[in-house]
């Protein structure tokens, strides 16, 4: 059985694996197959969409996380012309868990902030997984002040667990770092085009997704802390995560249902990383159709129609609205 692959799938793949060996066996002998691989074939396609149109909360949580599953640079060669990578936040140093830089998309200048996270243990080590340090996010905010500068639109993609929480990290003034990206974000007068593309874990997702428009590919996440995490602190069990997440409302469909996010970007089936050039170009459609209507609006109409977008997220109930009796 192949690398990577996750607990819900195996009997899809046992079930390609037996496919290609009959035809393996058919081409290398007399005997006809023909017909049992055509039988074989049909209940796959059958087996397929009853596995991958039916996906629970963790099967999802799993997808997102994904060894194989693009990165943000895997997009931007795929969306993006003359990119231009830059690095550094003036301050500190270069983080490799963010990316950024100029690019192209359709002939357009725009400007692409990006977690990265590694596609083996030495990348991985290198970028730290996807888990921003604070100058990460402000490499990320150095690009989108320049962005406004020369008016071009800003496009982020979002996978990461977290930002990093280690002590130097927090010495350098994490927590401000995010602070500051949410703030100075939601008053940028240029288009904000933000996309989950794997996990959007806590605040350190939250510090390159503030926008106009905010979408998730169909199995990534964005919650506040991942499965594991709540486990432990409601039940003292990391080990029921599982059940966590069914309980947590991350999955992209359950978000776009509470309005936090502007929609849901389906994934071919499998998940994005079967078919990186069909799922690049159900990401460009987006972009695009984001890009023209954003395009229409003035720097205080973007402004008031981001606020109005924030504003209206969940509700709220007070505790005098549920006083029966006034309070003096």
């Amino acid at each position: 059985m192949k690398k990577n692959v996750l607990p819900f799938e195996k009997p899809v793949v046992e079930l390609r694996e037996k496919i290609a060996e009959l035809k393996k066996i058919s081409g290398d002998s007399e005997v006809d197959l023909t017909e049992e691989i055509g039988r074989l074939e049909e209940r796959l396609e059958h087996l397929e969409r009853e596995v991958y149109e039916n996906m629970a909360p963790w099967d999802r949580v799993q997808m997102a996380r994904h060894a194989e599953r693009p990165t943000t640079l895997d997009y931007i060669e795929q969306l993006f012309t003359d990119f231009l990578e830059m690095h550094g936040d003036r301050y500190h140093s270069d983080d490799e868990a963010i990316v950024g830089g100029i690019a192209k998309f359709n002939g357009q200048p725009v400007t692409v902030v990006g977690h990265q996270r590694g596609k083996d243990t030495k990348e991985n080590i290198r970028r730290n997984f996807g888990m921003p340090h604070p100058e990460g996010y402000r490499k990320a905010l150095r690009l989108m002040y320049q962005a406004e500068k020369f008016d071009r639109p800003i496009i982020t993609f979002i996978d990461t667990k977290g930002a990093y929480p280690g002590k130097a990290a927090e010495e350098r003034g994490q927590s401000e770092a995010i602070a500051k990206n949410l703030r100075e974000m939601a008053g940028l007068t240029v288009p904000i085009i933000c996309i989950v593309i794997g996990e959007g874990g806590s605040g350190g997702a939250l510090g390159i997704s503030v926008g106009d428009k905010l979408f998730m590919l169909e199995n990534s996440t964005y919650s506040v802390i991942s499965p594991e995490g709540a486990a432990a602190l409601l039940w003292k069990d990391s080990n029921l995560a599982k059940k966590a997440a069914e309980s947590m409302k991350i999955t992209s469909y359950d978000l776009k249902e509470l309005g936090v996010i502007d929609g849901v970007i389906e994934e071919v089936q499998g998940g994005a990383h079967r078919d990186i050039d069909s799922q690049a170009n159900k990401i460009k459609e987006v972009i695009e159709s984001s890009l023209h209507e954003l395009s229409q609006l003035s720097e205080q109409e973007l402004l008031d129609q981001r606020w109005r977008k924030y504003e209206k997220i969940g509700s709220t109930t007070s505790v005098l609205e549920r006083t029966e009796t006034p309070v003096n």
